[in-house]
């Protein structure tokens, strides 16, 4: 790709995480590219591509399955655009930027040079360029010495560069926790005052920030700064609130929760977002099922409606697909449905397609101290017994059911009340 770029006239460059990553002795997600050539003149170059977006539009260039995302060299705004009606925004042919009145930039299609390009990223070991004409690696804002340094540094004003862009505030935490670096001083400074900000990112793309955040294998890690920086009350409301001074269950179910979910993708287990996000807001269903159940209202009826209750606030903040969200209900559901096992209950519940999900999650009730009086053992034996054994297992189940306990009670007081038949004695 960059040699066709460099052969139609234009400078190409691989740039990013990508770069970073090779320097750290990882493997690459993948490669981004930034280039002199405008979008159009990409699509020019490459006609298995497409430019997307409007915010920063950027082009995709496919390889069979495998897409590079390329992108041209950006500039400053800040002399380039004028105030209209709150917000700064011009146009031209070559200027298309638009900045909210509290300076989230809108839209930024303004292009420049490399040398421009470098300030308008992130941070430090992200401002890398590799170029295949000489293979070497530009460095601008000694982004290797950071490297060596294991250090996250922001380009620019940290709390300005939070505010064009809040969700950077879930980079800067999603990277120190993937590469175990430290966050420098003056980036660190303005994270919990800028955490409010992610209030105006729109839903939908910070549910991509959340697979992000949560799914690259160090999630647990992740949550620790999310809490540290007060940014985790803000991406899960509901949640936060569910806390109760030293809740010592919360901490340990939710961090059980991401441990096992970084077990699985280090193991390269199957893992789906429905279980996290099932796990992550079970504090405030239970709170909320308490809540209900101080009404008289049936479990199942409970159930349903605080985890409705709660779902709704949360979407405010995340677009939870249903994909996932319908999944996510059903995992609490069966929360309850795998106490009831009489009869062919448990048979039957053995055989549902979310039984191995929920039946997980049971054992995270448990480990966090939830007293369940021995439900996740009795799955566990359950689900390897031979057919006796199961039998035996839901005799156990019978005997110990209210019901039977009840009937018990009725026949002891039958039999006390039962006048003897002086006849019956002669």
């Amino acid at each position: 790709m960059l040699y066709s770029l460099n052969e139609a006239g234009f400078e190409a460059f691989i740039v990013g995480g990508g770069v970073r990553d090779v320097l750290l002795g990882m493997e690459p997600k993948d490669f981004d590219v930034a280039t002199s050539a405008t979008p159009e003149e990409i699509r020019g170059v490459f006609r298995n591509s497409r430019i997307i977006g409007r915010r920063f539009r950027i082009v995709h260039v496919h390889f069979g399955r495998e897409i590079i995302e390329v992108s041209t060299f950006r500039a400053q705004t800040a002399d380039k655009i004028e105030i209209i009606e709150g917000k700064l925004t011009r146009q031209d042919h070559h200027i298309d930027a638009a900045q909210s009145s509290a300076g989230m930039i809108l839209r930024d299609n303004v292009y420049g040079t490399m040398e421009e390009d470098v300030l308008r990223r992130d941070f430090t070991v992200n401002a890398l360029y590799y170029t295949v004409r000489n293979f070497e690696v530009y460095d601008f804002v000694d982004g290797l010495a950071d490297i060596d340094r294991k250090c996250l540094r922001m380009i620019g004003d940290a709390g300005q560069r939070y505010r064009e862009d809040p969700v950077r505030v879930l980079r800067a935490i999603r990277l120190a926790a993937k590469l175990d670096f430290s966050i420098a001083p003056e980036t660190e400074l303005p994270l919990k005052p800028c955490a409010h900000l992610l209030t105006s990112i729109p839903p939908a793309r910070l549910f991509d920030e959340f697979l992000k955040l949560f799914f690259n294998g160090h999630g647990y890690r992740t949550w620790e700064l999310l809490n540290e920086y007060d940014v985790f009350r803000v991406l899960f409301p509901c949640t936060s609130e569910a806390f109760t001074g030293d809740d010592t269950y919360t901490r340990k179910f939710l961090a059980s929760a991401f441990h096992s979910t970084d077990n699985r993708i280090n193991e390269g287990l199957s893992i789906t977002p429905a279980f996290l996000l099932a796990a992550i807001m079970w504090p405030a269903v239970r709170n909320e099922m308490q809540i209900l159940a101080r009404t008289d209202m049936p479990a199942p009826q409970a159930m349903i409606e605080a985890g409705q209750n709660v779902l709704t606030r949360q979407l405010e903040m995340l677009s939870i697909p249903r994909r996932f969200s319908i999944p996510m209900r059903e995992i609490w559901d069966m929360q309850l449905k795998l106490q009831k096992r009489q009869g062919r209950r448990a048979e039957t519940l053995l055989g549902h397609k979310r039984f191995r999900a929920a039946y997980d999650f049971l054992l995270l009730r448990e480990a966090a101290g939830e007293e369940l009086d021995g439900l996740g053992k009795w799955w566990t034996e359950y689900q390897t017994a031979n057919p006796d054994q199961q039998a035996a297992l839901l005799d156990e189940v019978e005997k110990r059911s209210p019901r039977a306990k009840s009937r018990r009670r009725r026949v002891k007081s039958r039999r006390k009340n039962v006048t003897p038949n002086p006849a019956s004695s002669e």
